[in-house]
């Protein structure tokens, strides 16, 4: 590492830039780039073939977190500089981070580019808000082995930091599309996908319905809902039974119980243990 490497101003104009990659969407889809933290999060990026721009990396940090040197050929390969902590904590979006950041190159993924087995399993979000709603239903689509989680009309965005850290790195695991509700729909209807829409209205319980062919899972916001465009689209809809006072659960909570129950009824379970 090299002397002009060594960043030790928090007026350093990249650490101007990549604060502001984090604070601002707008930031984000003017220079395509985003901001990824941590180990775990930053490998997974990489093993998903996105594009480092720039690391850096704080030694004081690190030197506490070994794992870090599975990293090290990275450094090859990507522009890197070494911060001090005072600057490494200017930039870090949240604590409890293992000293590295990485700049990256955003890549939009299509309905088109969807590489898709023979009985897909899909989770839909339809004009999901918050990121850390989104995050969770990453990490459950991630541990159930669902093959896409198509976002549409998307009211965040998807390479919000919250959304980043709320799904430990999921966000680059499970492929992720953005699109609109009429695209999916005839994306769909086209691959002969059945769609699931969970909704408490005109609806069974989600066990019975058969979820082992193709199958897409959609759900709304906790607020609305699902559009009637979803609805008229349905092959069937679904719900879980609630038993208490109130009638709905977080929607990150609603599809993990509907993941899995797709993955007991394809008999999958064994590939867990």
């Amino acid at each position: 590492m090299t002397a002009e490497n060594l960043i030790t101003s928090l007026q350093n104009t990249r650490i101007k830039r990549l604060v502001s990659l984090q604070q601002k969407s707008s930031e984000r889809r003017k220079t395509g780039l985003f901001v990824v933290e941590g180990i775990r999060e930053v490998s997974h990026c990489i093993n998903a073939g996105f594009t480092i721009d720039s690391l850096f990396l704080c030694p004081e940090i690190m030197q506490n977190h070994p794992e870090g040197a599975s990293l090290q050929p990275l450094l090859q390969r990507a522009e890197n500089f070494q911060v001090t902590r005072e600057v490494y904590d200017k930039m870090a979006y949240r604590g409890g981070t293992e000293g590295i950041m990485a700049v990256v190159r955003a890549r939009r993924q299509t309905l088109q580019e969807l590489q898709l087995p023979t009985n897909p399993l899909i989770v839909v979000l339809e004009s999901v808000e918050k990121p850390g709603n989104l995050g969770a239903v990453l990490r459950s689509a991630d541990a159930a082995a669902a093959d896409a989680v198509i976002v549409c009309d998307p009211l965040t965005d998807l390479y919000n930091p919250n959304l980043i850290r709320s799904s430990i790195g999921a966000v680059f695991t499970v492929p992720l599309v953005a699109c609109s509700s009429e695209e999916c729909i005839a994306f769909l209807k086209a691959r002969g996908i059945r769609i699931l829409t969970a909704q408490l209205q005109d609806s069974r319980l989600y066990y019975e319905n058969d979820m082992t062919r193709g199958t897409a899972l959609v759900m709304g916001t906790e607020a609305t809902g699902l559009t009637n465009a979803w609805r008229a689209a349905a092959d069937a809809h679904i719900r879980i039974p609630m038993l208490g006072q109130l009638d709905s659960l977080n929607v990150s909570v609603s599809a993990a119980i509907l993941l899995f129950e797709a993955v007991r009824q394809r008999n999958k379970i064994g590939d867990f243990e």
